[in-house]
């Protein structure tokens, strides 16, 4: 859908009507980051003793209670929020979002609602972010072998499924049904933007919780940065300068998006990477084995989807950490069994037990559980095969499409250098990782549990183990 044009001069005017206060800032162009906030005069922290640089009040603030308030007040979005949203709180906002990218277009005409402040600052947004969901086919090619690779994909995957539910639940809403189905003024590709965006402005509020602020969503990220943002006891949110700050004039004031985001999460959430952190990590999916006769129930009681997550270290050395993978090792020869329980009244669950216990309310607990077991070294033993596995398989993706491929592809200099970094931080994080896992199996492979468990299985030599028989 045509978006609609805020010129930045009204944006004065635009803070102004809705108590908005600025105080020796203002927001401008910045080379090569859009648009941002910056010094009017030099800002001098030293003490402490200087007053809030950004004031938004708590009406202006797009939280969950915020969307509740303003579907009371709008029966068209509360028609459109009963029948699509209460999904989850993302899905409610980008619902409110729908609604403004409908209502600041040159091309509505009327039926969905009463403007707001959010309709007229919502012109102010990016058409274009710069996160993989938005890259073009020859951009997302060049994260083959990466985390993101899969990440990107199922979210792609999602955000059509969602629209499309979208579409089918509004059938009945006339003017909605005209906006995406016979019209179809409003396509996925707008919905997948104000994904986009969402993911990209969206903070963690210490009372509010998640949220979009308008204008602080403005101020972009740097590490180390020369400001944070805070809710106040009256639930207005600030922007204050940190105590020794000096930035001069026409120069940007900063805020840290999050200095525990790893390079992958960085890149898909904002579409750059941190030159300056040192956060590493990177999360990989993980698929039941094929022959598993338990993989649905196990699965089933896991409840989530299950991942490995791989995290660097002070020491150098990777943690690991994958309970799905525990749980999917164990077998009913171990110990481990499920069964189908009936109420009183005929409804049916499906419970799980270990060594005849029920372990079903700690299926992500499974590796502490079975410690205490004779065959615990040949369950880790089991769990460190599979994660190897992986892990090599990742790396061998990864190493395949080298970054010299990576350099001769079409794509901005931004893309591509963020592309080259991730690539580059998750292959030395994967190399460690191995090196070092692999050194933990040598070790299992010689503990005296698992070669008594094999000489009595099958009767081979320890020197005829391989890792077919832990896969």
């Amino acid at each position: 859908m045509r978006r609609g044009h805020f010129p930045l001069s009204n944006f004065p005017a635009w803070c102004i009507l809705n108590n908005v206060t600025l105080d020796g800032v203002g927001v401008a162009d910045v080379d090569g980051r859009g648009l941002g906030l910056v010094a009017e005069d030099d800002v001098d922290n030293e003490n402490d003793d200087l007053p809030s640089l950004l004031t938004i009040p708590k009406e202006l603030v797009l939280s969950a209670s915020a969307i509740e308030s303003y579907a009371k007040e709008n029966k068209d979005f509360r028609q459109l929020l009963d029948v699509a949203g209460h999904q989850s709180h993302r899905g409610d906002v980008l619902l409110f979002l729908l609604t403004q990218l409908v209502m600041s277009s040159p091309d509505y005409t009327g039926g969905v609602g009463a403007s707001t402040a959010w309709t007229q600052y919502f012109k102010l947004l990016p058409s274009q972010v710069p996160v993989p969901t938005l890259w073009s086919e020859s951009e997302l090619s060049l994260l083959r072998g990466t985390s993101l690779e899969p990440a990107v994909s199922a979210k792609l995957g999602a955000l059509e499924r969602e629209f499309t539910r979208i579409r089918e639940v509004t059938k009945n809403l006339p003017r909605w049904n005209e906006l995406l189905e016979v019209d179809e003024a409003v396509g996925l590709n707008d919905w997948i933007l104000l994904d986009a965006l969402y993911r990209s402005r969206s903070l963690a509020l210490p009372k509010s919780g998640e949220s979009m602020v308008p204008c602080l969503d403005l101020v972009n990220h740097s590490n180390p940065a020369t400001a944070y943002f805070e809710e106040t006891p009256g639930d207005d949110v600030v922007l204050i300068a940190f105590k020794g700050t000096k930035v001069s004039k026409q120069s940007e004031l900063t805020i840290n998006y999050g200095h525990d985001k790893s390079a992958a999460e960085m890149m898909f959430s904002y579409g750059f990477i941190d030159p300056a952190s040192t956060a590493k990590s990177i999360v990989l999916p993980v698929e039941s084995m094929d022959d598993d006769p338990l993989a649905k129930a196990k699965l089933h009681v896991f409840g989530s989807a299950p991942t490995l997550k791989i995290t660097d270290s002070d020491t150098g050395i990777p943690q690991w950490n994958a309970p799905f993978v525990d749980l999917m090792c164990l077998n009913h020869e171990d110990g481990l069994n499920f069964r189908v329980l009936q109420d009183a009244d005929g409804s049916q669950y499906l419970r799980m037990f270990w060594q005849d216990s029920d372990v079903t309310e700690e299926a992500e607990n499974m590796g502490n559980i079975i410690k205490g077991h004779g065959l615990c070294q040949v369950f880790r033993l089991r769990v460190v095969a599979v994660v190897h596995g992986m892990v090599q398989q990742q790396l061998e993706a990864l190493t395949t499409y080298d970054e010299g491929s990576v350099s001769n592809e079409s794509g901005t200099p931004h893309t591509l250098g963020a592309i080259s970094r991730l690539r580059r931080v998750e292959r030395d994080l994967l190399e460690r990782l191995s090196e070092n896992i692999g050194k933990e199996k040598d070790q299992l492979l010689e503990d005296g549990s698992v070669t008594a468990y094999l000489a009595a299985m099958n009767g081979p030599q320890q020197g005829d183990i391989d890792d077919d028989d832990f896969a």
